[in-house]
C-alpha cells in the first residue's frame, strides 16, 4: 500500500515509560510532510493531523541498534536519534548539547527513527523484532 516506511528501533532493555517517551520524541523528528489532513469530528471540532501511514515500532539489543545506525549513516538516510544522556535533560537545548558533545561512534543510542523507501528501511533494521 505504501512505497515508504516509518520505523522506530528501540533498545530492548528500556523500561515501559522510557520506550513510550523515546518513541514519542523520535517520531516528532520526522517530516511534517508525512502528515495527512486534520481530523474533524461530527461537531466540527478540528484535531491535529497525524502520519498518513502506520509507524512500525521494533526492538533490538545495543549491538543491533549500533548496526542499524551505521547502516542508516552509510545509506545517507536521515534519522532521528535518542541517546541515554537525554533521560537526564529537561529541554531541547540541553538535549542538543548532550548529543553535540559525543562523537558519532560513542553515542549511547537507545532509539532511532527512520522514514524512507520500504526496502531501504527494512535493510537498515534487519534483525530487529516487533516491539511487544
Amino acid at each position: 500500500m505504501f512505497d515508504t516506511k516509518i520505523a522506530v528501533l528501540l533498545r530492548d532493555d528500556l523500561a515501559g515509560w522510557q520506550a513510550l517517551n523515546v518513541t514519542a520524541f523520535l517520531v516528532s523528528g520526522l517530516s511534517t510532510d508525512l502528515r495527512g489532513e486534520p481530523y474533524v469530528d461530527a461537531d466540527d471540532v478540528t484535531y491535529l493531523p497525524m502520519f498518513r501511514q502506520p509507524v512500525v515500532v521494533l526492538q533490538g539489543d545495543q549491538e543491533l541498534l549500533r548496526k542499524a545506525h551505521e547502516r542508516a549513516l552509510n545509506r545517507n538516510q536521515s534519522m532521528a536519534i535518542f541517546t541515554a544522556d537525554l533521560f537526564a535533560t529537561g529541554n531541547d537545548e540541553d538535549n542538543r548539547a548532550a548529543v553535540r558533545k559525543v562523537h558519532t561512534q560513542d553515542l549511547d543510542l537507545v532509539g532511532i527513527a527512520v522514514h524512507g523507501q520500504k526496502n531501504a528501511v527494512d535493510k537498515i533494521f534487519k534483525g530487529a523484532r516487533m516491539h511487544p
